[in-house]
Parts: structure tokens; C-alpha cells; sequence
């Protein structure tokens, strides 16, 4: 699994010109499941993005994370971080999991950080989607279950 973490001050998800998920203070999880992901790495994931420490302390230094602010988090499918650009010029997509085995894995994302207490938006999977944020920092950080980055 692959996301893309940005922290944010407030961020919206519209889907039909109809907003689907919005947030205040917390992440967007652009979230990219590889066709190899299982539960294991799903677990992995969303324990690493809500322990991280990434908001600011008392003095100013990144070193609280988001259930420490209690902030809120706003999860988008995201196939798109599986695409590789290394051949020509359209990108191949096989390395992303297919719908019908990414969908019941972005559901379980989802579930298991409200298990946490963490208040979630979403998008819709499957959509096309507009996105719309203030990064805060900016903070923009990258997470891959297979830790090749």
C-alpha cells in the first residue's frame, strides 16, 4: 500500500459538484493499494499515519501526532500512486489492486482508523473527484507498506 499524507488545516472531497467529505485540522490519505496487499499491510499503514508525529508541540516542533491534536482525516482512493512511468509515456496501472480487490481493502482502511477515534470523510471509489485543501506547513509525506521508500 502506498499514501500520500498531506497535513492539512481544512480539506473537501466533491464528487458531481456534490461534496462527499470534508474536514478541519487533520490528514489527507491519498490511499494506493498494490494487487499484493493484504490485511497485514492495510494494519501497517494506518498505524504508522496515525501515530505519526507531524503536528506541532507546545514549542513549535513537529511532535505530535494525529490522535494526539485529535484531528481528523479525510481518506481518498487513489489508484493512480501504483502507475509507473518508467516506459513510455502513458502510464501502466498493473500493479494496482483491482476494484473488486481494492474496494473491500479501502473500506477496511477506513473502519480500522475510526477504530482509533480518528473522525474520517471520504470520497466515493470509483469516482472521478475533486480534491480541494490547505496544506498546512506545507506537509507532504510519503508511505509505502513495502518500505521502498
Amino acid at each position: 500500500m502506498r499514501a500520500v499524507i498531506q497535513r492539512v488545516s481544512r480539506a473537501a472531497v466533491t464528487v458531481n459538484q456534490c461534496q462527499t467529505g470534508a474536514i478541519g485540522h487533520g490528514l489527507v490519505v491519498l490511499l494506493g493499494i498494490h494487487r499484493d496487499d493484504q490485511q497485514a499491510e492495510l494494519e501497517w499503514l494506518v498505524d504508522k499515519i496515525v501515530h505519526l508525529r507531524i503536528f506541532a508541540d507546545e514549542e513549535g516542533k513537529m511532535n505530535r501526532s494525529l490522535l494526539d491534536t485529535g484531528g481528523a482525516m479525510l481518506i481518498i482512493s487513489q489508484f493512480t500512486l501504483y502507475g509507473d512511468c518508467r516506459g513510455g509515456r502513458r502510464p501502466g496501472y498493473s500493479q494496482a489492486a483491482r476494484p473488486e480487490q481494492a474496494e473491500p481493502l479501502y473500506d477496511s482502511f477506513i473502519q480500522r482508523v475510526q477504530r482509533y477515534g480518528v473522525q474520517t470523510a471520504t470520497g466515493r471509489f470509483q469516482a472521478a473527484m475533486s480534491v480541494e485543501l490547505v496544506n498546512d506547513g506545507p506537509v507532504t509525506l510519503l508511505l509505502d507498506s513495502a518500505k521502498i521508500f
